[in-house]
């Protein structure tokens, strides 16, 4: 039987069957034909893991076909007045199949739920978005030449879809429709899945993805191959930003498609991955000696001589992908920078080396990501390190190879009276502790404003002041996907967006919810509470309660009895969220805020089932809301015999205090304590010399600012020692 989803229940156990899962759907026939019939919608009751895998597959309008089902007597016929007779699917012989439609990209429009194909013009490799789940950015287009960005959140890094460059194609299903800035965007929904496949039009049509049971036809082929002669018309898919090493030049940013030879950890915030891809560089490479005991991987001596060995140092949010590839990957950098450095002994005359370095972000798509050893674009990069294959990596590391090596970073390089000796170094008990497992020496302030990122030091000092002065000001909302931080809204600005939203305001009328409503004690004001009727019978932990009309002091006290509060309004009876300098989510003492340039804001046609246990990272998702983090944010500046230096508590701020930033902002406890803290660290009205040691772990790094590099420190690996 083939036909439409019309509504869709939630999985239950069924006391009949001994507590078997059950699904209750109602379809309708897709027959024209049958459409004049008295009765064209019927019950179907789904058992055991077909409830489960309908459930997380199918959604409402969608066409199914059904086959090996059982007919029999609909017990619910009089109260819903649909067939005399339901559909039971139960047994190893049942089974559903989903038939696609397919939107072209220029009839998408809002608040919708589709099914398209495109062709990637832009995409970023999947990225943590400090909450629980990755971020995968892309954009694309199809025949129509309209452009869509797409938002993709998942927990799993192999749900995300397989995108190796521009022009690739990808199959989206069951992705949600916004406006998000005047242009149409998507993001994926409850039961969403993606499939890759290569771009070019003599590859064969090979489907990248994880999912084991993904449907793919004939129809799906010819979709694939008619985008696939679109796009090589195409202007922009010619302009591929791949060289090689023996065509970059210093300042370029580039992709870099290669085998990776060694690895090593160089500090917390850098790792070394010696690379190669068969062609010579035009300059010299700057070598980048390590320990051997701290190399994975083989000897590069002889590769290093004939200059073929790029040094590529990986940042920050990269570092991830980088500690799980292993010597002999082939891999693809996206975004790389080389530039020329000198070292801090290299003399005048001696030539500049070309440095690459693989940012932290994920600005312009900058990342890496692992190739299959069977992919056609590596054709010619095997071709090129064929030609090395009798390479000799043997040679002996003789004190001429030693001479040709300067260090990045110059940790081993040490002046005269930079590093502290024991007998040397400031006595007295230190307030803090290191938690870091590197024995770095203990450095002066001097000499590490002397070194060169990236470096990980060691270094003993006193607080001469800090700011922000008033420490609730330290308090921060920090969106992971822009990469913006504000200051937490006061009071005063919440309230104004509760009464403002409260005016005249006629309660929502949505289908899916089941509504309250009770007067105020201002007259004509009326206060509604909304839950979507799939909640109903849950307890209050368990449920999402939209409130409507209420003002800032009255959904603070509605949250001391009910977890997840949603405040909302009405917009031409549809509901939808405050602005969101307000709190999109009261959770007891906690409130949550929403980013305003990277939220969408797609819940009108909301999807509540299937969650086991709504926290804010559930609820942000299901209202389209990019949750903020809450973070502390602290500059010291530091002061030891020989210099200042300022430097930010950031990352490891709830580490440093043992304290949790967001359960800081619902607890007056625990930002006495933090004062408490910094009142011991700088205490009021004394002098320096009064001031506590700190034996600190420091991080030295350089950020892009106005296209200039600027060093920034950072206290990393370090706590309160309690008492």
């Amino acid at each position: 039987m083939k036909a439409k989803v019309v509504h869709k229940g939630p999985v239950i156990s069924c006391a009949q069957k001994d507590g078997v899962e059950m699904l209750r759907a109602e379809i309708r026939e897709e027959d024209p034909l049958q459409r004049a019939a008295e009765h064209t919608s019927i019950n179907v009751i789904f058992f055991g893991t077909l409830a489960k895998d309908f459930s997380q597959s199918a959604r409402q309008g969608d066409v199914v076909l059904l086959t090996d089902f059982t007919i029999k007597k609909s017990p619910s016929f009089l109260r819903d007045r649909l067939h005399p007779c339901q559909l039971e699917m139960d047994g190893d012989s049942a089974c559903v199949y989903a038939k696609y439609t397919y939107v072209s990209l220029n009839k998408l429009k809002p608040k919708t739920v589709v099914n398209v194909y495109g062709v990637v013009t832009f995409f970023k490799q999947p990225f943590p978005s400090k909450g629980s789940d990755y971020c995968s950015t892309l954009k694309i287009t199809d025949q129509s030449d309209v452009k869509v960005g797409c938002n993709i959140f998942s927990k799993k890094l192999e749900d995300h879809p397989v995108i190796f460059r521009a022009g690739d194609i990808i199959r989206l299903h069951r992705f949600k429709t916004d406006v998000f800035r005047d242009s149409m965007s998507l993001l994926n929904t409850y039961g969403w899945s993606t499939v890759t496949f290569d771009g070019k039009t003599d590859s064969p049509v090979v489907p990248r993805t994880s999912s084991k049971s993904f449907h793919f036809e004939e129809s799906d082929k010819r979709m694939v191959q008619e985008l696939r002669q679109w796009a090589a018309n195409q202007s922009w898919i010619s302009s591929d930003l791949t060289v090689t090493l023996s065509s970059v030049q210093p300042g370029m940013y580039f992709d870099l498609t290669c085998q990776l030879l060694a690895k090593a950890v160089m500090d917390s915030r850098c790792i070394l991955l010696k690379v190669w891809d068969g062609t010579k560089c035009q300059h010299p490479l700057l070598n980048v000696a390590v320990a051997s005991d701290a190399l994975e991987g083989e000897s590069t001596v002889a590769k290093d001589r004939m200059n073929l060995t790029a040094n590529v140092l990986v940042y920050d949010n990269h570092l991830e992908v980088a500690r799980d590839l292993k010597p002999g990957t082939f891999l693809r950098f996206y975004n790389l920078h080389a530039y020329l450095q000198r070292a801090p002994d290299q003399l005048p005359d001696q030539p500049d080396h070309l440095s690459f370095h693989l940012h932290g972000g994920t600005s312009y798509g900058r990342g890496l990501r692992s190739l299959p050893a069977e992919s056609p674009d590596l054709q010619s990069l095997k071709s090129a390190l064929d030609k090395h294959v009798d390479l000799d990596e043997n040679d002996e590391v003789n004190d001429g190879t030693l001479l040709e090596i300067w260090y990045t970073p110059p940790e081993a390089v040490v002046l005269p009276n930079d590093e502290e000796t024991d007998a040397e170094a400031d006595t007295g008990p230190s307030y803090t502790v290191r938690t870091c497992e590197h024995n770095s020496q203990r450095l002066t302030l001097a000499r590490v404003k002397r070194s060169t990122p990236p470096l990980s030091c060691h270094v003993r000092a006193r607080v001469k002041r800090y700011k922000p002065q008033q420490l609730y000001q330290c308090l921060k909302l920090f969106c992971s996907n822009c990469k913006t931080m504000i200051d937490v809204p006061d009071d005063s600005a919440v309230s104004k967006v509760f009464r403002e939203s409260a005016k005249d305001n006629q309660p929502c009328d949505e289908q899916w919810a089941a509504t309250s409503s009770a007067s105020s004690r201002e007259p004509g004001r009326t206060i509604s509470m909304h839950i979507s009727r799939d909640m109903v019978g849950e307890s209050t932990h368990m449920q999402l309660i939209f409130v409507e009309g209420t003002t800032l002091d009255e959904i603070c006290v509605l949250s001391r009895d009910y977890k997840n509060l949603v405040p909302v309004r009405s917009v031409n009876g549809r509901m939808t969220l405050l602005d969101l300098t307000a709190p999109f989510l009261f959770s007891g003492d906690k409130r949550y805020y929403g980013c305003k340039r990277c939220s969408l804001n797609t819940f009108q046609n909301p999807v509540f089932t299937g969650v086991e246990t709504w926290d804010e990272q559930s609820v942000a998702e299901a209202l389209g809301v990019q949750l903020m983090q809450y973070r502390l944010l602290i500059q010291f500046e530091l002061e030891d015999k020989t210099d200042t230096l300022e430097a930010l508590l950031w990352e490891n701020a709830e580490k440093f205090f043992h304290v949790s930033a967001v359960d800081a902002s619902g607890s007056q406890d625990l930002q006495d304590k933090i004062q408490t803290i910094m009142d011991t660290i700088q205490p009021p009205d004394s002098s320096l010399e009064e001031h506590p040691w700190l034996d600190l772990c420091l991080s030295v790094y350089a950020v892009k600012d106005n296209d200039r590099n600027q060093v920034c420190y950072q206290i990393a690996n370090t706590e309160i020692r309690e008492e």
